[in-house]
């Protein structure tokens, strides 16, 4: 099973921009698809993006397409996310998971989890 490990997040006010980082190990990267998922006080876990094995096609929820961006580098066993324009209600701890192939956005098939990165966006 591949052990995944976000990183990058922080505190940043509306309108910045973050780039999270998430590091593969025990296994290689390009066997898994991958997803960012967020999770904020009181709310359920939901999809953010994601991307297939070999980057080929990515998924955005509407709530960040335009200001978000997926991208991975196989060969550093890395996936990243570009966050431009944050906003206070992105405000989340966000995850990266992976997954064999891609079929759906939801977390309950998604068999690998990071410990997720605080996100903060101030008004």
């Amino acid at each position: 099973q591949v052990q995944l490990v976000e990183s990058g997040g922080g505190l940043v006010q509306a309108g910045g921009s973050l780039r999270l980082s998430c590091a593969a190990s025990g296994r290689t990267l390009s066997r898994y698809a991958m997803g960012w998922f967020r999770q904020a006080p009181g709310k359920e876990r939901e999809f953010v993006v994601g991307i297939s094995r070999d980057g080929g096609t990515t998924y955005y929820a509407d709530s960040v397409k335009g200001r978000f961006t997926v991208s991975r580098d196989n060969a550093k066993n890395t996936m990243y996310l570009q966050m431009n324009s944050l906003k206070p209600e992105d405000t989340a701890v966000y995850y990266c998971a992976a997954r064999d192939w891609w079929t759906s956005r939801a977390p309950a098939d998604f068999t690998s989890w990071g410990q997720g990165t605080q996100v903060t966006v101030s008004p």
